[in-house]
């Protein structure tokens, strides 16, 4: 009877430390699917199976850093800390980021685009774990007319000093003459 007892106990620890830990379950979606570049895009969506404060972003698309990039500074790639973050409503597991793509550094190109969101702070590349979810965005050539260009910088630098050779000029006391 006692190898009995010790049998059971046995096999319901040996079955409780093989069962695996609760995997994060994360979902994304996009809206709108198709915009231009420069317009605003709303990505939502949530997560279960873990308790997390945020989720984080990254995005890869044409000529982009193939372990994925911030959506704010296209020219920074994911991973080692720098990520898009967005907090996780711990109520209900849900999470919102507004994206600007209007004010993003770096160039974004007419093509599509797959947005990461992710659990642990890892890029793509070293990502290995399945609590990942992606959305597709097709970004169009903007609608909006290019920016006017700024004055060429040798302009202002050459007016500050015809400003201060005029002021001396102006300033510059006049000898009496006798």
């Amino acid at each position: 009877m006692r190898w009995l007892c010790i049998l059971i106990i046995t096999i319901a620890l040996s079955g409780a430390i093989a069962m695996p830990a609760a995997a994060a379950v994360l979902t994304i979606s996009a809206s709108p699917h198709q915009s231009h570049i420069g317009d605003t895009i709303t990505l939502n969506g949530t997560v279960s199976g873990i308790t997390t404060i945020a989720v984080y972003l990254f995005l890869i698309g044409p000529d982009l850093d193939t372990r994925g990039v911030t959506l704010d500074n296209l020219n920074i790639p994911a991973g080692r800390g720098l990520f898009t973050t967005a907090p996780v409503r711990l109520s209900d597991g849900s999470w919102t980021y507004t994206w600007d793509t209007s004010a993003i550094l770096g160039e974004m190109k007419p093509g599509n685009y797959t947005v990461y969101v992710v659990s642990s702070p890892l890029d793509r590349s070293r990502y290995v774990r399945e609590d990942f979810a992606t959305a597709e965005v097709e970004f169009l050539a903007s609608d909006k007319p290019a920016a006017e260009t700024p004055l060429e910088p040798v302009i202002p630098v050459l007016a500050v000093g015809v400003g201060a050779v005029l002021g001396l000029c102006v300033s510059r006391p006049r000898e009496k003459r006798n």
